[in-house]
Order: C-alpha cells, then sequence, then structure tokens
C-alpha cells in the first residue's frame, strides 16, 4: 500500500510553464495581485487608508495565480458594509500521547476526534468536555483515520488500511462495531465473477468493490455515501443495506477530497490539481463525468459547497482558495477570483451559516463571509494552534443567533473550540482591529 503524505504533497515545486511567481523568504516580501495594486497607490486613496490596504497586501498569500483576480474586500471603505465578528476560544483539549488530529466532526451534542487509528468522543455540552467513549482504540492495524461521518443511524470511519468501517451508537453511549465496507455479504456476491476484479497494480487484482489505498474522505447525501481514495477512484454507497452501487475512475492521481450537493452533484479534487464534477444523466443509473475543473497549480486538499450548493469553494497547496460560481448556461461551475490571505497550504474548508472557514498550514483559521456584490471579507482569523489546522467542522448554535461554534483539529494534537458571533453592519460598527490581517 502506497502512504502519501499531503506534507510531501505540498511540497511539489511547479515549473516556469505554470506562470507562478518564486516562493520569498519571508512574508515581508510577498507579492500581492495586480487587481489589489490600484487600491493601494490610487490618488484618490487618502495616506491612511494606503498605509491599511499596503499591510493587509503585504499578508496576502503568495500568488501563484496571477490570472484569477481577489476578491476579497482590500480597503476600509469597501468593507463599511460588511458584517463584523468577535471570536474567543471556550475551550481546548490537548489528547494525553499528543498524536496529530486526523479529523473532527460533529454529531448532534458529541465531538467525534480521530488520532491515529483511535477515535475519541466527548460531550461538547459539558464545560469541561467529558469524554464519554473511545473506540477502534484496540486496532491499530487499521491505521490512520481519515474521516468521520454519519447516516441513517450509523457511524462511518475511513481509514488508511484502504477499508470503511461501521459503527452503532448504543443506549450507554457507546460505539459497537457491525462491520467493514465493502461487507462480506458484498464479497459474496462477486468473488465468482471474473469481471468483478480491477487490475490494482502490476499482478494485482483486487474486486472492483474494494478500495486499494488509504480512504482519505466521506460525503453523506439521500441515504448515500460517497467514499474517495488515493487509488484514485470514487465509490458510491448504499447506506441502508450497504451495497456498493458503483466504483469510478475518477483521477490520474490520488483523490483528496469529496464534496456532494442536495441535487446529487459530485465534486472531487485530487493531487492531479484537477476537481471533477460527476452527475447521473437524465433516465441513467450510473454517474458520469460533466465537467473537469482545472485552475490550481498544485494538489487539491479541501473542497466546500455553499448551501444553496450554487458555489464550490477549493483550496490547495498554492495557498489559495479558488471560488467557484455556477453559469447559468452550464451545469458546471466556472471560477470568479481567489481568497488570498494564508501563508501556506489551504488543508481544510467547511461552508456553514454563509460562513467559509478555511484551515492552513500556517496554523490559523481564517473565517469568510460574501457580500452582496458577490466579494468576500475575512472577519476574523483565528489563531492559537502550534502545528497546521488539519480539520474543521462547525454548527450554529440554536437560540443564539448570529452564533456559530468551529472546532478546529491540528497535528500539534490539540482540539481547540471557538465561539463566533456575527452581527450585522447596522448594529455595531464595524472594528477592524478585530480583523487582524
Amino acid at each position: 500500500m502506497r502512504v502519501r503524505s499531503w506534507l510531501a504533497t505540498c511540497a511539489t515545486t511547479t515549473t516556469a510553464n505554470d506562470s507562478t511567481v518564486p516562493f520569498p523568504k519571508s512574508q515581508r516580501h510577498l507579492v500581492s495581485d495586480s487587481s489589489s495594486s490600484s487600491d493601494a497607490t490610487g490618488s484618490s486613496t487618502s495616506p491612511s487608508d494606503r498605509s491599511y490596504s499596503v499591510s493587509l497586501q503585504s499578508n496576502l498569500s503568495l500568488q501563484t495565480l496571477p490570472s484569477v483576480p481577489s476578491l476579497q474586500k482590500l480597503s476600509p471603505d469597501e468593507t463599511i458594509n460588511f458584517s463584523s465578528a468577535s471570536h474567543l476560544c471556550i475551550n481546548s483539549v490537548q489528547l494525553g500521547h499528543k498524536l496529530p488530529i486526523g479529523c473532527i466532526a460533529v454529531h448532534h451534542n458529541f465531538l467525534y476526534a480521530a488520532s491515529s487509528h483511535e477515535i475519541n468522543v466527548y460531550d461538547r455540552t459539558a464545560t469541561t468536555w467529558t469524554s464519554i467513549n473511545t473506540f477502534n482504540d484496540n486496532d491499530s492495524s487499521s491505521g490512520s483515520v481519515k474521516s468521520v461521518t454519519f447516516c441513517d443511524g450509523k457511524i462511518f470511519t475511513a481509514h488508511q488500511d484502504c477499508k470503511i468501517r461501521v459503527w452503532q451508537l448504543t443506549p450507554t453511549k457507546h460505539h459497537k462495531f457491525k462491520t467493514t465496507l465493502p461487507t462480506v455479504n458484498d464479497r459474496l456476491l462477486r468473488f465468482m465473477l471474473p469481471n468483478s476484479y480491477v487490475t490494482v497494480r502490476r499482478h494485482k487484482k483486487k474486486l472492483w468493490i474494494e478500495h486499494g489505498d488509504a480512504v482519505t474522505g466521506l460525503a453523506v447525501n439521500n441515504g448515500l455515501i460517497y467514499s474517495v481514495s488515493w487509488d484514485k477512484s470514487l465509490k458510491i454507497w448504499r447506506a441502508s443495506d450497504l451495497r456498493c452501487l458503483e466504483s469510478i475512475k475518477a483521477h490520474e492521481d490520488a483523490v483528496n477530497a469529496v464534496a456532494v450537493s442536495a441535487g446529487g452533484t459530485v465534486y472531487t479534487g485530487s493531487a492531479d490539481r484537477k476537481i471533477r464534477v460527476w452527475a447521473k444523466p437524465f433516465n441513467e443509473k450510473r454517474h458520469a463525468l460533466i465537467a473537469t475543473l482545472e485552475k490550481h497549480k498544485s494538489a487539491v486538499n479541501a473542497l466546500a459547497l455553499s448551501d444553496d450548493g450554487t458555489v464550490l469553494f477549493s483550496g490547495a497547496c498554492d495557498r489559495s482558495i479558488l471560488v467557484w460560481d455556477r453559469e447559468d448556461s452550464a451545469n458546471h461551475m466556472v471560477v470568479t477570483g481567489a481568497l488570498r490571505g494564508h501563508g501556506k497550504a489551504i488543508l481544510c474548508l467547511i461552508n456553514v451559516a454563509g460562513l467559509l472557514m478555511s484551515g492552513s498550514a500556517d496554523r490559523t483559521v481564517r473565517i469568510w463571509q460574501r457580500g452582496s456584490d458577490g466579494r468576500f471579507g475575512c472577519l476574523a482569523v483565528l489563531e492559537g494552534h502550534t502545528k497546521p489546522v488539519k480539520s474543521l467542522t462547525a454548527v450554529t448554535e440554536e437560540g443564539q443567533n448570529g452564533v456559530v461554534s468551529v472546532f478546529s483539529g491540528s497535528l500539534d494534537g490539540e482540539i481547540r473550540a471557538w465561539q463566533v458571533s456575527v452581527s450585522c453592519p447596522n448594529s455595531s460598527p464595524l472594528n477592524l482591529q478585530k480583523w487582524n490581517l
């Protein structure tokens, strides 16, 4: 089994044909994009505004995609109609063994945090985050846990050993192991049929329902589980009977991320620098490729969709978050701009309640909001982790208007809980000091 590290992937260099600029030795020399330089130097800009704009640009991420304009607001005059946000770290847990946090997820009042092969479950409503259960702790052979998701009362976990494990929460709040995917029954139905096998490498074949490398991501929609893997494939499973319905050769390199819209359109992001879009044509039973989105110049690590599924966000090792909008005349997305601000690779993205949150190898979390004109403001920068932020999840708190609980997991072995309060521009003046840009 090939073990592929995101650190190694992000270290991949690009050629001169990629129209990139060299990596600077210091962030003081970061190159800002040309679309923002006019704002900083225009004759109509006051000295104080110029100072703010130049300071902001000096912290923009390296421009590796010069053909893509920046979408964020760049001057105080542009931000007066934006919401403001305050944030506070209200809790943190440092796991005793200090192993990197591979993924985190929230389900009802439970916070799931995976480090190595172990999955820890906390009651997030308790002041001190009571630990209620630890599972898969006795199966180190499963390898690290890459993703956790929930469907039909079951918990699904993706592992480095090529398998997806299924768990059930018992009345005593313990997690009982049910089965692995593919199930024994699914294997028995196919193992005698020669056409059920595919070649995964020279002189080695597997059933097409099996992943051949680490399962890196899971997504859920309408009773279906979507899994992606370093084996370059996308597989679709039915949650009710745990059968594998489809297997698709999705990319030319490892698949790192998957996102699914409410309508069933599937997006996959890969180390081959591409995002591919999959959907079922009318009256067809299987998914087909409907678009390939190519703009990133390095491995795509993370994907997120807006609440209505009309906007796709993608994060890559090139330090930029690309924003893709649906074209009225097409069934896929076109890139409209980039969000720049992180100093290193984008590792995770989530979209909750109209807020986009990004975690990076620069050890920060940024919170973005889109304005009515389509441009974005960075409302907050959450700092405190000592190593890259690998996983994010967030929930809106009922009865607390404008309050979102954000959870970040880092390779430093720490999980942090943040309370982010967003207020409308008319409710209080925007404090630019909160932006920390």
